[in-house]
């Protein structure tokens, strides 16, 4: 079995990329088994070593240990997002208790935290550079963090609740996946009166792939956000609405109500075992943010700043739905994104099937690439030799400005049974640097977005073509990585700063220079017209205050579940409702709960971290804000950014690495000049 598990042999692919050809579910367990035996064996090394600890001799080692291990789990843990199925549901549920418990054998080994402390206490006379010292700083906080200091009793406690939070969250994650494909709403050719051709094709699609006849829309967002924009029957949209906002309430087997409960409540037992009052208290303190007043300070602050505009947003579609239907017209959320889009027609003339033709997913692919290669001077070129998990995802090498090899990009564009709804960036190798050999990065974006038809190709909305730049933006950071250790590589920084490099490249989605490269109408070949781009323009902000407190809400969501002192055992619809209360501009809708399908914070990385999207625009605006000062594709400030912010990593203090490149803090000025606030 050994001989024939590609895990066990060095990969025979370009750039040892993984060999996922070879690859079957039969070959996880075992790996991980072995890898965790190996990995055991590099720790017993460690700590059995006669030598006095050292960097070298115990950080070092420590850093490369595990690598089996880690490209099983890689993999693995990849695929169970973007081509799961149940036989690797059954693993995942199997293995992740044993690969707690081996994380837990680490972290709570005193032999080996004994030795990473001595060294940690020698700091000061190592003479270590920048990175090594960042290295030490995270490993020594690292294991404190997973309770290294606990009394042995304690240890056993927070053994348990690891245990106990990775199964939830692995459950909540299933659950969530799972009544999302369940659901589906047939549906008549009537029905769908006034819904553009393009739309209604898909449904057609959906009913063939589920083996049926006529339309069938789906709860992925393809297919859930064009019907609640154009579907004119109220009772539709509501019905459709309802199912995609009760996901995981009902009692089908999926429901995650009282796994929220355990969530949150595992999680505060934890942090409190570690000696934090709260678990926003214990994430925040390896954050920019630093504190939960800064968070709340931030939140509050743009909350006032944007409330009052979104008031006026909402009034403006009332008025519209109003004078259509009736002066005792009450407008509910599922009626929100279909008098917007009417009002946006009404007033700009534009809506996303007017720019979907422009936006064919080949085109804007090269547009994407184009602006990476006129920014930096990168090159992509699709690699067929580099084998793929799935007959819709393609492999690219990528090269940098001299023509030397960069890294390797997977792209993966299109919802499918399987697949998690959203879109993410992830790693299948971390850059490192060993000796002479700059080992670079396998970095892969994963998106769901309109899929092409029998006879026209994808071709996505504006919305799906600010995904893909703000995906992007994480690739970059993880492409251009250029760091000693991996686990300071890429995206590997603060959750607060992460955002960062992706959200700034959402900038140029309204810049006619960059879309002028790549928007071309996909029958015609006409470039999109300059008065299209104006439109564009003007509707950048369209709605952007009542978008503002959309988002405001799930971070005040998630630092209400976060910052609570005392367990929860109360009702999770009604809490949520409390939490956001001021957020809301519509009416609120009972049964409805957003708490038990938010993967970001209950099965996700962030948790007590959800206010991280508003943290990095506020980055992202005021560093664009230089590139419009110097010119939106000035190619010394983009080595400038590429430099201090995106090969850096980990490796310094984000506010160090940002006012290097910035020259100064951030403020909100930029964010509130952007979107017309001021």
């Amino acid at each position: 079995m050994n001989e024939q598990n590609p895990f066990f042999t060095r990969y025979n692919t370009p750039h040892q990329t993984i060999p996922f050809n070879l690859i079957r579910n039969e070959h996880y367990e075992p790996a991980m088994m072995e890898g965790m035996r190996k990995q055991d064996e590099e720790i017993s090394h460690i700590i059995d070593d006669p030598e006095p600890p050292t960097f070298e001799n115990t950080i070092e080692m420590l850093e490369k240990s595990g690598d089996l291990l880690d490209r099983v789990t890689t993999v693995f843990g990849n695929l169970m997002s973007a081509d799961t199925n149940d036989e690797m549901e059954a693993i995942a549920e199997k293995m992740m208790p044993l690969l707690t418990e081996h994380g837990n054998n680490i972290t709570l080994n005193d032999r080996l935290f004994q030795r990473i402390k001595s060294v940690y206490e020698q700091k000061d006379s190592l003479h270590l550079n920048k990175e090594q010292e960042m290295l030490l700083e995270k490993t020594y906080d690292g294991f404190i963090r997973n309770g290294a200091n606990l009394s042995e009793t304690d240890k056993g406690t927070l053994r348990k609740l690891n245990t106990e939070l990775s199964m939830l969250t692995l459950q909540f994650s299933q659950n969530h996946l799972k009544a999302t494909h369940q659901y589906e709403l047939p549906i008549t050719r009537e029905q769908l009166e006034g819904v553009p051709e393009h739309v209604i094709a898909s449904y057609a699609q959906n009913a063939k792939e589920h083996g049926k006849e006529g339309f069938i829309v789906t709860l992925e967002a393809p297919s859930y956000m064009p019907f609640m924009k154009y579907v004119k029957y109220r009772d539709l949209r509501k019905e459709l609405y309802m199912a995609y906002n009760t996901q995981c309430t009902h009692d089908d087997g999926f429901n995650n109500i009282d796994i929220v409960r355990k969530i949150v409540n595992c999680r505060l037992q934890i942090a409190q075992l570690l000696g934090f009052p709260t678990f926003a208290d214990y994430v925040l303190k390896n954050r920019m943010a630093e504190n939960k007043e800064n968070v709340f300070q931030l939140l509050n602050e743009l909350l006032e700043a944007y409330a009052p505009a979104a008031k006026k947003e909402v009034e403006r579609i009332t008025k519209l739905a109003k004078e259509t239907e009736g002066a005792d017209f009450e407008l509910m959320p599922w009626d929100w994104a279909f008098y917007s889009n009417k009002l946006k027609e009404k007033e700009y003339d534009l809506n996303d099937e007017l720019l979907r033709p422009y936006f064919e997913l080949s085109q804007v692919k090269k547009g994407v690439f184009g602006l990476a290669s006129r920014l930096y001077g990168i090159s992509f070129m699709e690699n067929k030799n580099i084998p793929v998990y799935h007959p819709d995802v393609k492999a690219y090498d990528v090269f940098d400005k001299d023509g030397s090899y960069l890294a390797v990009l997977y792209t993966d564009f299109h919802p499918r049974k399987g697949k998690h709804a959203g879109a993410w960036m992830t790693n299948y190798k971390e850059q490192w640097i060993d000796q002479d050999t700059n080992s670079r990065p396998h970095v892969s974006v994963t998106m769901n977005f309109t899929k092409p038809q029998d006879d026209k190709p994808a071709l996505l909305t504006l919305g799906e073509v600010e995904t893909f730049l703000h995906e992007f933006g994480h690739s970059l950071h993880g492409m251009f990585a250029n760091t000693t250790y991996a686990s300071l590589s890429g995206t590997n920084v603060y959750w607060d700063f992460v955002e960062l490099p992706s959200q700034f490249m959402e900038n140029y989605v309204t810049e006619k220079e960059f879309l002028n490269t790549f928007a071309r109408h996909y029958e015609t070949g006409e470039t999109i017209p300059d008065d299209l781009i104006e439109r564009i323009k003007s509707a950048a902000n369209f709605n952007i205050a009542y978008a503002c407190l959309r988002q405001l809400s799930f971070g005040f969501l998630d630092m209400a579940w976060y910052t609570r002192t005392t367990p929860f055992e109360g009702d999770v619809e009604r809490y949520e409702k409390e939490a956001w209360h001021e957020t809301q501009l519509l009416p609120a809708v009972e049964g409805t709960c957003m708490s038990v399908q938010f993967s970001h914070i209950m099965s996700g990385g962030y948790a007590a971290g959800y206010y991280s999207y508003k943290w990095a625009e506020v980055l992202d605006a005021d560093a664009f804000s230089l590139f419009q000062e110097t010119g939106i594709f000035n190619t010394e400030t983009a080595a400038s950014f590429r430099e201090n912010i995106l090969s850096k990593g980990g490796t310094e203090p984000p506010m160090q690495l940002y006012k290097r490149f910035r020259g100064q803090a951030p403020t909100i000025h930029a964010l509130l000049k952007r979107n017309g606030i001021i």
